[in-house]
């Protein structure tokens, strides 16, 4: 997956969910992992968490044509769960994407973007469910925020993306 394949994919701040959809109208969420527990030391520092905080974490593979297309790994700070992101640690097989994009409010910082190689903890989780293992991944994560009260979201495209 070369990057420049990749670009129109990493660069758009739309809503992935919805061009997922449109791309995919059988488009599902199958969660992977829901889990309180403590957050990368990189994504804590995003998102204003103390390195000892606990976090939930969601991960979950999108699904379009049978296959799995994106893998997505929040990170919901306990406090913005009780707080103006109330719900959202119970969404199951529904898109956090809709979720975000549904309120006017919700702020965006700006895309970053990452090729994850084999070593690394995010593309062993992206590809566990994956039988051919590519020599990398291309990601992309952005910090939401809603009345001060942050979550991170990183999203890495899978080989499938690009071949269905």
């Amino acid at each position: 997956m070369r990057s420049g394949v990749m670009q129109p994919w990493l660069i758009d701040d739309s809503s992935l969910t919805a061009r997922l959809k449109a791309r995919y109208p059988d488009l599902a969420v199958q969660p992977v992992l829901i889990k309180n527990t403590i957050a990368f030391n990189d994504e804590s520092a995003l998102i204003g968490l103390k390195a000892v905080q606990h976090a939930l974490v969601r991960d979950v593979l999108l699904i379009g044509n049978n296959m799995p297309v994106v893998f997505a790994h929040s990170v919901l700070p306990k406090s913005s769960l009780r707080g103006p992101w109330n719900g959202l640690g119970k969404l199951g097989n529904k898109p956090l994407g809709a979720a975000l994009f549904a309120n006017p409010q919700v702020k965006r910082a700006p895309l970053s973007y990452k090729k994850l190689s084999p070593h690394q903890v995010l593309y062993q989780k992206a590809t566990q469910h994956l039988s051919i293992k590519p020599a990398y991944l291309w990601a992309r994560r952005s910090v939401f925020s809603l009345n001060c009260a942050n979550i991170l979201v990183t999203e890495v495209f899978l080989p499938q993306l690009l071949s269905s």
